[in-house]
């Protein structure tokens, strides 16, 4: 793996309504690797100075351990985004996500107002999002890209299929960016709450297409995506076999086959990323 490859288990990243005070309280037992707080969609209007306030204390009072603790905050061109922003400004956080962005002046906006540096998460769900995603992804406090599939398909005037063709290109062109600027990039929610099934075929489909993980909505929807998302057994016995077969290779040949597989130095960190992303499981799991 090269030296600046960042490898971080965002496999699942689960909304949680600020308003909820029970909610909030629930997450510090979850396993989700990301917790998304929520005081944009998920809070009324007349709830949201109450969820900010609940928020503020439960980042400054709880225990989230290992999960990477990310607020998505309302709209930079809303009074509320702006009260959302001075009001986290000390508050210890791992990101902040901001709702639809369409360009990078949104992410220099929130930069400004919070007035220190914090990894900045961006939700793409419009079409000028989608479009100008690669001038987002390439801003410097860009970490990770969040598809907002439910209003990218409102926004588009589609239906959801199961097979999700109507954002083929969307999807592509974000996973391209995310890539190419290197950020992580997480899947859009599923709606369905009682079909494991298909929750776990969207999985396996996001995967397939080069997300790092997905967005969920309830905690039912952990345990599939944390399966999806992680290598399993076969996957980890054979990255094993090509770092070992690549650390004693003959005369630091740049090529090598490995049961009958050619192999060369790409497949050589994608598979040291592989182990990283279990090792980094195992040390969570023995703390």
């Amino acid at each position: 793996m090269s030296d600046n490859m960042t490898v971080a288990l965002r496999r699942s990243a689960l909304y949680m309504p600020c308003s909820n005070e029970r909610a909030l309280e629930k997450a510090t037992g979850l396993a989700a690797d990301v917790l998304l707080f929520d005081l944009e969609d998920a809070v009324a209007p007349g709830a949201k100075a109450d969820a900010r306030q609940q928020i503020v204390q439960a980042l400054k009072e709880k225990d989230y351990g290992y999960r990477e603790k990310v607020v998505r905050i309302n709209g930079v061109d809303t009074d509320w985004g702006y009260d959302d922003l001075k009001a986290l400004a000390d508050c210890p956080l791992d990101g902040l996500l901001l709702p639809k962005v369409e360009s990078p002046e949104q992410i220099n906006q929130a930069l400004a107002v919070i007035d220190r540096e914090v990894p900045i998460w961006v939700m793409i769900e419009t079409a000028q999002g989608v479009l100008n995603v690669e001038t987002i992804a390439a801003h410097t406090a860009t970490a990770v890209i969040v598809m907002g599939t439910n209003d990218l398909a409102r926004e588009m005037r589609v239906a959801q299929t199961p097979g999700r063709a109507e954002f083929s290109y969307a999807f592509g062109r974000c996973v391209m960016a995310a890539r190419a600027w290197g950020c992580d990039i997480l899947d859009g929610v599923y709606n369905q709450l009682d079909n494991e099934a298909g929750l776990a075929a969207e999985c396996h489909q996001a995967q397939v297409l080069g997300f790092d993980g997905k967005t969920l909505i309830h905690p039912k929807q952990l345990a599939p995506a944390n399966r999806q998302f992680m290598p399993d057994e076969a996957a980890v016995f054979q990255a094993e076999a090509i770092v070992s077969a690549w650390q004693q290779r003959p005369d630091n040949s740049g090529v090598l086959v490995v049961e009958g597989r050619l192999v060369e130095a790409l497949h050589v960190d994608e598979a040291k990323r592989c182990l990283a992303l279990v090792q980094m499981l195992q040390n969570r799991q023995e703390k």
